[in-house]
């Protein structure tokens, strides 16, 4: 019992506090950011974040036009005229449909501006995301509703000081959990870094000469390690910050530390052997 007990606790805070983030992280995931017009007539913009391409520096948005009122037919499936739907400058394309015609879903990319990927997991970006709207070669009032469907990025947003634009300015960071995951590899990193440092300590401290499953257990080691690091969600590109706060120092300390097992070894089995002649 007093060993259970207080692990049984350990264990329901933990299942407790990670069921709070999980929660917290999905009500974030599911905030709907409204800007722009609440007129009758109107052309809503529903876009949502699918992905975030750090490297290459811009995300995929996938967007659905809803014409309201007087501006749409047959529910707001299709226009009553010839839709062209303006993007800002960051976005690589703009958007057009046809007067009468089912309107399908569609991808833009969007390009992101300032942060580094090599700063991962402590890099963020921010871009802008701005729709207008002319039906029949006029201007018509446009609603945007944003949401994040990305499970590797989190988005805050900023509307304009008027709030009657349908224009936002976005800041992407990286998702608390792929954070936490990110921390605890780099703590796991050094954890076995310093497992292996002690145990070369008492390899050599104590003239143990060739220890033959203690220096497997430490090349195992030295190559899980690598393994490991490409688990790292984002995929992220060697060099950033994980491997300069832990991954290659960790992969150093390791193979030092086999280095010197098996040079000791080496050195005392020699000794042995002279003492000991056949």
């Amino acid at each position: 019992m007093p060993v259970v007990l207080p692990l049984a606790v350990l264990i329901l805070v933990a299942v407790s506090v990670g069921s709070w983030l999980q929660v917290s992280e999905r009500e974030t995931n599911d905030t709907v950011h409204a800007v722009g017009s609440r007129a009758p007539d109107r052309v809503d913009v529903e876009a949502t974040v699918q992905s975030v391409d750090a490297a290459a520096r811009e995300l995929v948005l996938r967007v659905r036009v809803i014409p309201r009122g007087a501006l749409g037919e047959e529910d707001g499936t299709a226009p009553v005229a010839d839709l062209s739907l303006q993007t800002s400058v960051a976005t690589l394309s703009d958007l057009a449909f046809t007067a009468h015609e089912r309107l399908a879903p569609k991808d833009v990319q969007v390009a992101t501006t300032g942060g580094s990927v090599g700063d991962y997991p402590f890099d963020t970006y921010e871009t802008d995301i701005e729709f207008w709207a002319l039906l029949g070669g006029k201007p018509v009032p446009v609603r945007m509703l944003l949401t994040n469907n990305s499970t590797l990025f989190s988005v805050s947003a900023t509307p304009p000081p008027s709030g009657q634009e349908a224009v936002v300015a976005l800041r992407l960071s990286r998702s608390p959990s792929l954070l936490v995951f990110a921390v605890f590899m780099m703590v796991v990193m050094w954890a076995l870094a310093a497992s292996v440092l002690l145990g070369a300590w008492y390899l050599t401290t104590r003239s143990k000469g060739l220890v033959w499953p203690a220096m497997a257990w430490m090349a195992a080691t030295l190559f899980a390690l690598a393994a490991f690091r490409n688990t790292a969600p984002g995929t992220p590109p060697i060099g950033c910050v994980i491997d300069w706060f832990a991954f290659l120092w960790a992969e150093t300390v390791i193979a030092l530390c086999l280095i010197a097992v098996v040079v000791h070894g080496v050195r005392t089995a020699l000794r042995s052997d002279d003492t000991h002649p056949t």
